[in-house]
């Protein structure tokens, strides 16, 4: 749409806090037009948005301090931004042409953005069967971080007889990382959430071991029944006190992958947030790592990483899930959704059709 030589568009802004210790609502987002130039800065593109991203992170770029040394905070009245895939629809750049399919860390929530070339990465969408959205989940960031977090920090040993407890498990994260401990050998898989459709879905659909519902039973008795040898490998995705149940099952010389802390991130604690002492001195007397772990410090490892998971899609080996939302009106809701565990699977939202 064009209007005095600018073109117009729409965009979702941060339109207040809900404060350090202040549960998100819809309320804080806010819909408006906006506009970008006819012509494009040296090096840019103008993009039309297929799909963008909601993910547990982003509540921390809501606060001022967002607790976390790589992240920086929304501004008020600006754009969102987050993941987002798109196409190319105007370049002024060498490296991206019209027609290039792009995905993005710094997508502005709008129908149409105009965005430096540098830092947005191509992708074929052929090594997913032109599911655009999957570039956000199963072969995007999530599962990036569900195989790097197994495969550097959780010492799966085929044929070990080891025990994987997911928190967070049905989420886009847990249930990838779940599906992925199993493909290289990890006997016993088991999750928790916090719906029985979610628990449902982790052992009728992805075939885990077991899950553990923990809105209905009792973590820590469902576990010692569960994992009576006790857990080798815990990937956190929510921190608080799930996690310090599965912690005091761990066995000495296990590996904890701090993926999450999804509990704690309307809280105003330090990421990641300190232990309870008893906690802390479990740790130390079982020589249990635990390590935070963030996937942008293996970025040599993605694009055999994202060619590994397009396979394990294709294939069928690993089995994809999201809860789609439509609209651009929509992302706050989603994005509210998703942090109350509404969602089964990579959450995100549809803004277009290629």
């Amino acid at each position: 749409m064009e209007h005095d030589g600018e073109q117009v568009s729409r965009r979702v802004v941060l339109s207040s806090r809900p404060g350090v210790d202040g549960v998100p609502s819809a309320n804080n987002f806010a819909v408006e037009k906006c506009s970008y130039p006819s012509e494009l800065a040296d090096g840019n593109v103008l993009l039309k948005t297929l799909y963008l991203s909601v993910d547990p992170y982003m509540r921390c770029r809501m606060n001022e301090d967002t607790g976390a040394d790589y992240l920086g905070p929304w501004k008020l009245g600006e754009s969102i931004t987050g993941g987002g895939v798109g196409v190319v629809i105007l370049s002024n750049s060498a490296s991206l042409c019209v027609g290039d399919v792009v995905e993005g860390f710094h997508w502005p929530w709008q129908h149409y953005a105009e965005i430096p070339a540098d830092q947005l990465q191509k992708v074929d969408p052929s090594v997913v069967d032109d599911r655009h959205s999957l570039f956000l989940g199963a072969v995007g960031m999530p599962g990036l971080t569900a195989l790097l977090g197994v495969q550097e920090k959780g010492h799966v040993k085929a044929g070990g007889k080891q025990t994987m407890v997911i928190s967070g498990a049905a989420g886009a994260c847990g249930n990838i990382a779940g599906q992925i401990a199993m493909l290289k050998g990890c006997a016993n898989v088991i999750g928790i959430c916090g719906l029985e459709a979610k628990c449902k879905f982790l052992t009728e659909d992805l075939q885990f071991q077991a899950a553990i519902n923990y809105k209905t039973e009792s973590v820590e008795k469902r576990l010692k029944e569960l994992a009576d040898g006790g857990v080798d490998i815990y990937f956190d995705n929510v921190g608080g006190n799930i996690s310090n149940i599965v912690i005091s099952q761990m066995n000495a010389d296990s590996h904890v992958i701090l993926c999450g802390q999804i509990s704690q991130y309307n809280k105003d604690v330090p990421y990641p947030p300190p232990l309870p002492k008893d906690i802390e001195q479990i740790l130390q007397a079982k020589n249990i790592t635990r390590d935070r772990f963030l996937v942008l410090n293996y970025q040599d490892k993605f694009l055999e990483g994202i060619m590994q998971l397009a396979s394990w899609v294709k294939t069928g080996q690993l089995k994809v899930k999201e809860s789609v939302v439509h609209g651009l009106e929509n992302c706050g809701a989603a994005f509210v959704s998703m942090m109350t565990g509404g969602n089964i699977g990579k959450q995100v939202v549809h803004i277009a059709d290629l």
